[in-house]
């Protein structure tokens, strides 16, 4: 692939490529690789066109950010845009014993992570994870996962990062969550730029548009989605799957094999439906998928480039599996520059 369309990020001046390479793999998600596999597959990312790399402290408790500066370092600084979090301080502990059980990473427990939506936290967060970037400047920070500490992040860490972003410290600001009530909020009485929502608009699920979706393009703010395949249910529907984190019921688990039943059926695949779809919206800039081998950058991108047919998106509707006010994309794309793909809606 010579290149991916970008699209920016509100109107801040960042421009994201259209997909994009979710680091909590390369900090160790779940199993360990080493930090030759980590480069090799973001050299692979890169080789691939994609620019937009998200990454967190909380994701093997700052390997990843490790991972991802070091493979970077040496690259044109204004070609790419990296994305980090706050919201969890990491503080030397030492523990016995590894993450997993904790985090869900394959890491020493060298830290502990506090969770911290403070002003002086969310700038003590950002210190820390430009020393573990290498860089002198992130591009995006999500406050990560404010759940439960919805109001600390509105009072203190979200005007903290609009001061870093009035320094020039950041260039873009927002949230990235699992749920789309609270980013409907951030969207709403705040100056976000973007954010981050994971497992929340997908072909099964769509909680996102019934609010969070028209308040970003009424607020002019954008929306990464992440999660598209919904813990891997939409990647490969098999008996046993799993959808936001736990086994798949067993009327999404059918719901699933119909969709990729009619996708095979126009020629296409169920992979790249679930990466075009959320692009039948005009406020989503990203689909952002987690990658820790070269073989699923090649999957991603193959699958990201491949056309899916205006009759799939149409037969989909008329039979239910998405219901009719859904926006679906077109299958045409708008070339925007040579060997750069954009994508139009129906």
């Amino acid at each position: 692939m010579s290149g991916l369309a970008r699209r920016p990020l509100g109107s801040g001046g960042v421009e994201v490529t259209e997909l994009s390479f979710g680091a909590a793999g390369i900090g160790n998600l779940y199993a360990p690789i080493t930090d030759a596999q980590a480069t090799t597959a973001l050299d692979h990312a890169w080789n691939a066109g994609i620019r937009y790399f998200d990454t967190a402290p909380h994701y093997g408790l700052g390997l990843s950010e490790r991972r991802l500066g070091e493979a970077l370092r040496g690259r044109d600084r204004s070609s790419y845009v990296i994305s980090t979090k706050v919201g969890r301080i990491l503080e030397p502990a030492n523990l016995p014993g590894d993450d997993l059980a904790d985090g869900g990473f394959a890491v020493p427990r060298t830290h502990r992570r506090i969770w911290d939506f403070s002003a002086d936290g969310v700038r003590r967060s950002i210190e820390s994870s430009l020393t573990r970037l290498g860089t002198d400047r992130v591009d995006v920070v999500f406050l990560h996962d404010p759940d439960h500490h919805e109001e600390e992040a509105f009072r203190e860490g979200y005007p903290a990062l609009e001061k870093l972003r009035s320094e020039g410290m950041v260039g873009a600001i927002g949230a990235g969550m699992n749920q789309a009530e609270m980013l409907t909020r951030f969207v709403r009485d705040t100056d976000v730029d973007a954010v981050l929502c994971a497992g929340r608009y997908t072909l099964l699920d769509h909680q996102a548009l019934a609010e969070l979706l028209p308040a970003a393009n009424e607020r002019g703010a954008s929306i990464v989605i992440g999660g598209v395949f919904n813990s891997g249910l939409l990647a490969d529907p098999k008996p046993g799957a799993r959808f936001d984190y736990v086994e798949a019921p067993p009327h999404l688990l059918a719901r699933a094999r119909a969709l990729r039943t009619l996708a095979e059926r126009h020629g296409t695949t169920l992979r790249a439906a679930a990466l075009a779809f959320p692009f039948g919206h005009s406020a989503v800039a990203s689909v952002l998928v987690g990658i820790r081998a070269p073989e699923q950058v090649t999957d991603a991108a193959e699958q990201f480039a491949a056309e899916v047919p205006d009759d799939f998106w149409r037969e989909a509707r008329e039979t239910g599996l998405l219901p009719a006010h859904v926006p679906v994309p077109a299958a045409a794309r708008t070339d925007i520059s040579p060997g750069v793909r954009g994508r139009d809606r129906l």
